[in-house]
């Protein structure tokens, strides 16, 4: 374990330390984020909809795939371990983009909770994972190729605070065996930022 990832690590154990995992998600969360993962079925809506209005990039058949399907429960066991994961990004600023190419994936115990982690690409995220009733609610943030990671901050510029545009909020629902995806009520770039992970 190199020493970047030493430090990631320390940061995190301290953030999940210092933040109450057991008590909840929503007693870390931001109130806009929580308000905006209430609104998941309009911005899901909103979003298929800007999709299907306008012309995008990708294949249009992984969309209705990997949204289609009724969620379902995912035990903790299931989720620990490595995933393929890749990218789908619904309205705003382009109709729809499909990223094609897969990359690396995991979720491990850290510290009495479960971290979620993109490991490579240009855009990369890291957070923790929290149950609730079935699927599980992620607290994170994004960073880009070369930044450090950062952590979930519980505000947003975006949304009328002072940390960071980079804070994420989401759910993290199976969608078939050794699949399943993670919807990000965006607000930079999209509308529903989707996440695919298969096994």
């Amino acid at each position: 374990m190199g020493v970047r990832t030493l430090k990631l690590f320390s940061a995190l154990a301290l953030c999940l330390a210092s933040s109450p995992v057991f008590a909840g998600w929503q007693e870390v969360a931001h109130p806009a984020d929580a308000a905006r993962l209430q609104q998941l079925p309009q911005i899901r809506e909103e979003a298929i909809a800007d999709a299907q209005a306008g012309e995008g990039r990708g294949d249009w058949r992984v969309i209705p795939r990997v949204l289609q399907p009724q969620g379902r429960a995912v035990p903790a066991s299931v989720l620990v371990g490595d995933w393929r994961c890749r990218q789908i990004k619904l309205g705003r600023m382009s109709s729809y983009m499909v990223y094609n190419q897969w990359f690396s994936c995991n979720v491990r115990p850290v510290n009495g909770g479960l971290l979620l982690q993109k490991m490579n690409g240009s855009q990369r995220f890291v957070g923790f994972l929290f149950p609730e009733r079935g699927a599980w609610v992620y607290l994170g943030a994004s960073s880009a190729r070369g930044e450090p990671y950062h952590n979930y901050s519980g505000a947003s510029p975006a949304l009328g605070a002072q940390v960071t545009p980079d804070a994420q909020i989401g759910l993290l629902s199976g969608i078939g065996d050794n699949h399943m995806r993670l919807e990000i009520p965006a607000i930079q770039e999209s509308l529903l930022d989707v996440v695919e992970f298969a096994r």
